[in-house]
């Protein structure tokens, strides 16, 4: 025993031999999140599949059943929660020995590796959301599809900012952050409800989904932009402009180096003749791609989705795409239960009369993500036959992209807590009302029959 050889509890020596006695609880604690999660995930994703909606929406809302504002069996010490707060830690110290020195350091360490794995699904899903992004099919709608993504980008991220600032006196990073989460648009959702009702290949549905992929990739640089001043603390113009600048520059860089490097990445591939000979170099890619976007003082986010359109171009785009596919089913999931989880929807209660700001932040929030898409619509030129109205309600769902934005957020610490629930409520509420307007909208307009095949997204 340590204590009989005169050495201080206080020492690290007796630290390290401490947290290796809780190595085995600290695995228990981390299996037992890890089927807290996926119980959570799936109960919520095929709910929200019964019920119409996005998969992932019933993710998060399961994440937010068994987390902070409900069952407490997954929270996280930077929410301000302690081991105390935590079921999993209650029953955990029941079933063991344990101390209270030796339950804080299992809380912490248990927390720190989901937290790990949740940034490595957001890493995953977004190097998924690259290979998804077709980025040929940008040239068939042309400048119109962009006109509508800068607009729906600018616009709600404009308002969003200078709103919070100027009305609820939110300081200027924060602010930002939420003006930036407004930017997303979710391509997977959109997709879906124009595939089922037979209007994706129609102008309008082609020029939303080109907007959509185009929104991703200007909303990806708008978050590791922000992203990067959160981590400094400050608005400086000069260093804004140098993060915008690297950003686009590191994306468009290795698109353009992409097609050098694709032939090389089918050789090594074929090469290849053990298990993962496709995977894993892709994998290795986008973690790598991630890394050099991490030195750059970019988001590693921006990486692997930058790794994602680069494989998008190689023959074996199809045949990677399967494969990613359950390696993100198990560790995407982790990342929108633990938003969830984190998110204190309690500070939204009008019973409490301080909570009310953050409602009211939240009705702004809401108003402003459904103008700022709408008016999209009218940004298009030229087409005077167009139904602008359904060009601008399929820019409203905020869906997963959104999502990514209030993971970061609350990852970083610069989201007050009224402000994070407020940002989740808006993500979900405009990923409700999409589905059923966009199908208003096209009532609208003239039926034409045609054959869709449905869209690949990341609903």
């Amino acid at each position: 025993m340590l204590y009989l050889l005169n050495i201080p509890l206080s020492s690290p020596i007796f630290a390290a031999a401490t947290e290796a006695e809780n190595g085995p609880v600290v695995l228990t604690a981390v299996l037992l999140s890890l089927v807290v999660v996926y119980i959570a995930s799936k109960l919520g994703g095929e709910l929200s599949k019964r019920l119409d909606l996005p998969p992932v929406l019933g993710e998060l809302i399961g994440g937010v059943v068994v987390g902070t504002s409900a069952l407490h069996l997954l929270v996280f010490p930077e929410s301000g929660a302690t081991a105390s707060d935590s079921l999993l830690m209650t029953f955990l110290q029941s079933i063991s020995d344990l101390s209270p020195e030796s339950v804080t350091s299992i809380f912490a360490s248990q927390s720190e590796v989901v937290s790990v794995l949740a940034e490595l699904g957001v890493i995953i899903l977004l190097f998924e959301i690259g290979l998804e992004s077709e980025l040929r099919e940008l040239q068939k709608v042309g400048y119109q599809a962009a006109v509508v993504a800068v607009v729906g980008v600018v616009a709600p991220f404009a308002a969003g900012t200078l709103g919070l600032m100027y009305f609820f006196a939110v300081p200027a990073i924060p602010a930002i952050f939420a003006g930036a989460a407004l930017t997303a648009t979710s391509i997977g959702i959109t997709s879906k409800v124009l595939s089922e009702i037979g209007r994706l290949k129609s102008k309008e549905g082609q020029i939303i989904v080109g907007a959509a992929v185009i929104d991703d990739v200007l909303g990806i640089i708008v978050l590791a932009v922000v992203a990067s001043l959160a981590k400094t603390g400050e608005v400086d113009i000069i260093n804004v402009v140098y993060l915008i600048i690297s950003a686009t520059a590191f994306l468009l860089g290795s698109i353009l180096l992409g097609k050098f490097f694709n032939t090389s990445f089918v050789a090594i591939a074929d090469l290849l003749q053990t298990r993962g000979q496709l995977v894993i170099p892709a994998f290795t890619f986008a973690f790598l791609m991630a890394f050099l976007a991490n030195a750059i003082h970019l988001e590693a986010i921006l990486g692997a989705f930058a790794a994602g359109l680069v494989l998008d171009e190689t023959d074996k785009r199809k045949e990677l795409d399967k494969q990613v596919v359950p390696i993100a089913d198990i560790l995407v999931p982790i990342f929108f239960v633990t938003v969830g989880a984190k998110a204190d929807l309690g500070v939204l209660n009008p019973a409490v009369p301080a909570n009310r700001e953050g409602l009211i932040i939240a009705t702004f929030l809401i108003v402003v993500a459904i103008i700022g898409k709408v008016i999209t619509g009218w940004a298009v030129i030229g087409q005077p036959q167009i139904n602008r109205l359904a060009i601008g309600v399929g820019m409203i769902p905020r869906g997963e992209v959104g999502l990514v934005f209030a993971g970061i957020g609350s990852a970083s610490g610069v989201l007050s807590k009224p402000l994070e629930a407020a940002i989740i409520i808006m993500v979900i509420l405009t990923t409700f009302l999409a589905p059923p307007f966009l199908r208003f909208a096209f009532k609208q307009s003239p039926e034409t029959p045609e054959t869709d095949v449905e869209y690949k997204g990341n609903a």
